[in-house]
């Protein structure tokens, strides 16, 4: 074939469906009808070159069919079909205002020109009187007939009959229908004997008209062999369909008793049917093609068969036409045709089938690429005034463009071609390759998002399985510690977290992750009702490079707030939409797009909390009592409930009257030898040769200022020089906390430390008490072990410690079980009983050695 296509744009209209929605089909004159899957009918001129009006319809289009004499316009969408009057729109769109005639006039279609209330009707065809309609139910294809009268756009069509057809299932329903819940449309055609007259006109004998008005003509010996001698003496035209199952069944409709059969099955959805000269053509979406033609059997026809040659084209399929000798379809990249004269000279004998057979199947497998992509609707091809063959089509954009074949000549040289035609095929030369140029460029753009994804992914993989390996180790490649801090803003004490992620593997953390923070209360203080006051934080971040930390600041209280200890759970979450934005919902089994993976968990306890006065560094001797400051003056004067007499004295000296306020205390008594062990170790500022000159001070900076966990407190530089520390709890309350050596046993004695808490509160003595239990819990579990002698053990009067436990216990228990049945003692008697029982574990500790 000499030259190339000239591809012409006419207008651009935008896409709001897919391309098995889209039409465009010809009007009256040089009018053109498209639709592009809207509920929106658009009306263009050619020749004119403008949109001249658009109809606006109820529902979705998704078909359409002109009567024979181009008068009336049936429309098919989701609420019925819709009848139109051709030439009174062109009226109504010539009578539009002067000052809008550059703009298009819009008709909105009502109720009234509702003809056919079907609803879900997929496909339309008349024929002569008698208009089919194509529908899908649940389980089958229904197909029916009514009767069009002519009189008015306006009057009903009365249903015939009706005919219905098995669904294949597996074949019709796919992700694409069920995302833009759009069903394929079914195809439709009327095929005629080549020796009957056209039912629209008795005029249309030529085959050009009877394309025109979608009549397609097969030769007698094939129309018979396919559709039975009935339908070939009664003249009767036959409906050809080809379904979204991949079925290709046919019905005659002059025949009495006549059904819908199947001929033929291309086990893929069918997205075109034809007829040229002398074959039967059918194509599937997946590239297959079928051609009926007739097979001779001999000089006098005898034996004659109808040949179903199936061949497979590159694909996919998204839609076609056919001439008289060619079958044009486009795959949405490139528009190909397929020569079919080739075979089709009606030869006969063995070997001369065999020869056709052979030039067939050379040419199913040669399609020729007229180098135009994106075209998902064609029309008719047509001749213009030159003998070029035309096509109208819409491109996925919604662009209508004039396809101008070249003409094909086997003996045409380069010196024969005019100048003009050079330049010409320059030109289209040029534009194919920018075409090309273009489809490169989206897909290398494409290929490299899709790197970066995929390298992005696989460092989310390796950071996931380096974290879910080191889930059982203390010490893991990416984990957080944090500082508390006490601030005061608006003469409000708050306290902050400063939490810091520390990223010690060998991966960057990207864009998508976040470190979420959950705080959940151990217990939960009486003002809040017994709710649970949980909060959870994120902070998003990006690029966090090996080595890098990541410091972010929360809120963890208020003052007089009691609800300690807190634990603080840090975890990574890595959001999947950040990295494949909608793709994410399209995954198999994505119920979340999110990933959690959980890092280490911090504990926040009274010792992290506490207000450490600022004069523990001075060489003052403590003795005063912590409750004849001002400030703890006023807080009495607030809580004089607590107070059980008046008149206190205000002596400052350990002499002074003892205040009427009860006091609460909890001890803990620690070997120094342990403490001396652990200690040097631990602290930086001593000689690991000599032990510590005061244990005890070594004893209480360790326990406000290096707590186990990964938490510490805003002190670090503080240091004390006292054996005696007074604080402020979360709560208000002011705490004591004292540190000194006593000798334990008779016998034999054994040095130890004891910690002895003193609050007015009970809750502060219990959350003290609790932290330095876990603090003293942590370093036994990296002391080395050591074994007591029994005497030793009888020495120190550890049995009598176990057995004075063991009858606290009982009387707990007792007192437990008197609550359950409601007798012995009253709510208030057990209430005392059990706040001594506590008084007595906390005064009268076991040692730990």
């Amino acid at each position: 074939m000499e030259g190339r296509c000239v591809v012409e744009s006419l207008a651009e209209f935008g896409s709001s469906g897919t391309s098995r929605t889209q039409k465009v089909q010809f009007g009256v004159g040089t009018d053109v009808f498209l639709c592009n899957g809207s509920d929106e009918l658009y009306v263009f001129s050619t020749q004119e070159r403008k949109l001249t009006a658009v109809l606006q319809f109820p529902a979705p289009v998704s078909d359409l069919v002109q009567s024979h004499d181009k008068r009336l316009l049936y429309v098919a969408c989701g609420s019925g079909v819709y009848r139109v009057s051709v030439q009174s729109l062109l009226s109504r769109a010539q009578s539009s205002p002067a000052d809008a005639s550059s703009s298009p006039a819009e008709l909105k279609i009502s109720s009234e020109s509702l003809v056919v209330p079907e609803e879900g009707v997929l496909s339309l065809l008349l024929v002569g009187p008698v208009l089919l309609t194509l529908s899908q139910r649940d389980t089958s294809w229904m197909m029916t007939l009514y009767n069009s009268p002519k009189q008015s756009a306006s009057s009903s069509c009365d249903a015939l009959t009706s005919f219905s057809l098995p669904l294949v299932s597996g074949v019709v329903h796919d992700d694409t229908e069920g995302k833009t819940g759009m069903r394929r449309r079914p195809v439709m055609m009327c095929v005629l004997s080549s020796d009957t007259t056209p039912p629209s006109s008795s005029s249309s004998s030529s085959s050009e008209a009877t394309l025109t008005d979608a009549h397609f003509r097969l030769e007698p010996v094939l129309f018979k062999l396919l559709f039975g001698i009935d339908a070939a003496l009664a003249k009767s035209p036959v409906i050809f369909c080809g379904l979204p199952d991949g079925c290709l069944c046919f019905l005659p409709l002059r025949l009495p008793g006549s059904r819908l059969r199947v001929l033929h099955s291309l086990e893929q959805p069918v997205v075109f049917v034809g007829a040229s000269a002398q074959c039967l053509v059918a194509v599937g979406e997946l590239g297959r093609v079928l051609l009926i033609k007739t097979d001779k059997g001999g000089p006098d026809g005898g034996g004659s068969t109808a040949g179903f040659t199936e061949r497979c084209v590159p694909g996919p399929v998204v839609c076609g036409c056919v001439d008289k000798n060619c079958l044009y379809y486009s795959t949405g990249s490139d528009l190909l045709r397929l020569d079919l004269s080739q075979g089709s000279s009606g030869t006969e004998g063995r070997e001369k089938a065999e020869e056709t057979s052979s030039k067939t199947n050379a040419a199913l497998q040669s399609p020729t690429s007229l180098n135009v992509c994106r075209v998902v609707a064609l029309t008719e091809p047509t001749c213009n005034s030159a003998g070029k063959v035309e096509l109208l089509g819409l491109s996925v954009r919604g662009q209508l463009q004039r396809i101008i074949l070249p003409v094909g000549r086997e003996d045409a040289t380069l010196s024969k071609v005019p100048s003009t035609q050079v330049g010409c095929s320059v030109r289209d030369l040029l534009s194919a390759i920018g075409d090309v140029c273009e489809r490169a460029s989206t897909l290398k753009t494409a290929i490299k998002s899709k790197n970066q994804i995929l390298r992005h992914l696989n460092q989310v993989l390796n950071i996931s399985f380096l974290l879910k390996a080191s889930i059982n180790s203390e010490e893991k490649p990416v984990r957080c510690h944090a500082v508390t801090k006490w601030s005061r803003l608006l003469q409000k004490d708050s306290l902050n977290l400063t939490c810091v992620l520390d990223n010690s593997s060998p991966y960057v953390l990207e864009r998508g992750w976040t470190l979420s923070i959950a705080v959940f209360p151990l217990s939960y203080s009486p003002r809040e009702g017994g709710e649970n006051s949980s909060a959870n934080f994120s902070f998003p971040f990006h690029n966090l490079h090996p080595g890098e930390t990541l410091e972010v600041s929360l809120p963890l209280a208020a003052a007089d707030d009691a609800s300690f200890p807190v634990t603080v759970s840090c975890s990574l979450v890595f959001s999947l939409s950040s990295l494949l934005g909608e793709e994410v919902a399209n995954l198999p089994g994505s119920q979340s797009s999110c990933i959690s993976l959980p890092l280490n968990t911090l504990t926040v306890d009274w010792l992290h909390v506490l207000q450490v006065n600022s004069h523990i560094t001075s060489n003052k001797k403590a003795t005063s009592h912590f409750n004849n400051t001002g400030t703890d003056t006023i807080q009495d004067f607030l809580s004089s409930r607590w107070i059980r007499c008046s008149g206190r004295g205000e002596g400052g000296g350990e002499s002074a009257s003892k205040p009427e306020r009860e006091h609460f205390s909890a001890r803990v008594r620690v070997s120094s030898e342990l403490l001396r062990d652990m200690l040097v170790v631990k602290s930086s500022d001593f000689d690991p040769k000599v032990a510590p000159q005061n244990v005890c001070l070594s004893l209480l900076e360790w326990l406000l200022f290096e707590g186990p966990g990964g938490v510490k407190t805003g002190h670090q530089g503080d240091k004390i020089s006292s054996s005696v520390v007074h604080a402020r709890g979360p709560n208000g309350h002011t705490v004591k906390l004292t540190a000194k050596e006593v000798n334990v046993g008779v016998e034999e004695s054994l040095t130890t430390v004891e910690v002895q808490v003193e609050s007015s509160s009970i809750a502060a003595v219990c959350g003290l008490h609790h932290a330095v239990l876990r603090r003293v819990q942590s370093l036994l579990q990296r002391a080395l072990e050591r074994a007591a002698s029994t005497k030793r053990v009888e020495s120190l009067g550890l049995r009598q410690a176990l057995q004075r436990s063991e009858d606290q216990l009982q009387q707990i228990q007792q007192s437990r079980v008197s609550e359950a049945f409601g007798v012995g003692t009253s709510t208030g008697q057990m209430t005392r009983s059990l706040l001594s029982i506590y008084r007595e574990l906390r005064e009268n500790p076991l040692l730990i050695i």
